[in-house]
């Protein structure tokens, strides 16, 4: 099993976590900037995660591992890989996620519905919704990094390698601003837990 300081350790060795003071792409603020993409260039750590994420749904019912466009791709390809099943993708048209490129999912599939970052954890409930939608049975959820801190649910089994709540402000009430440390810099590594 992976331990959350292993886990920790690698987000810090791909530079995939960071602190410091930093514009996040909302507008907000905030001392953690977390990019999961720094860690899927690195075919080792994806492997490594992407196993341990199967591990724990070893043994459960799964026809198919289905991620959203993009960020859940290569996860979600690995995992099916680790777990020998099927893999799709769904990508957002028009406000909603659907299958395209031939991608479906039959009639009592069990799907297991994979993410490689969670914020708020709308994509994968769109993603649920479609599967469902045309028949499919979401079996349970999988997602390597969850930056709401454990506070986002999907009314489904959930796997989570690792929770990390990430504080943000708005610029006026930045108190990193405050302290007058610039925005984009990257301070000593301290330790998240």
């Amino acid at each position: 099993m992976l331990e959350r300081k292993e886990i920790l350790g690698i987000l810090r060795e791909t530079n995939a976590l960071r602190e410091g003071h930093f514009k996040l792409a909302n507008g907000r603020h905030s001392r953690t900037l977390l990019q999961i993409s720094l860690v899927l260039q690195y075919p080792k750590f994806l492997e490594v995660l992407c196993e341990e994420l199967a591990r724990r749904f070893k043994g459960e019912e799964i026809d198919v591992v289905a991620a959203p466009a993009v960020g859940g791709i290569l996860v979600a390809y690995e995992v099916a890989r680790v777990l020998g099943t099927r893999f799709i993708f769904a990508e957002r048209e028009e406000g909603k996620m659907v299958f395209k490129r031939g991608f479906g999912i039959e009639e009592d599939e069990n799907v297991l519905v994979v993410e490689d970052l969670i914020t708020t954890g709308n994509s994968v409930r769109e993603l649920m919704e479609a599967i469902r939608e045309r028949g499919g049975t979401v079996r349970g959820v999988g997602i390597i990094l969850d930056r709401s801190g454990g506070k986002v649910h999907f009314g489904a089994r959930t796997e989570t390698l690792i929770a990390l709540e990430c504080q943000a402000w708005e610029p006026a009430e930045c108190p990193l601003c405050k302290e007058g440390i610039p925005l984009g810099k990257t301070v000593t590594k301290s330790r998240l837990g």
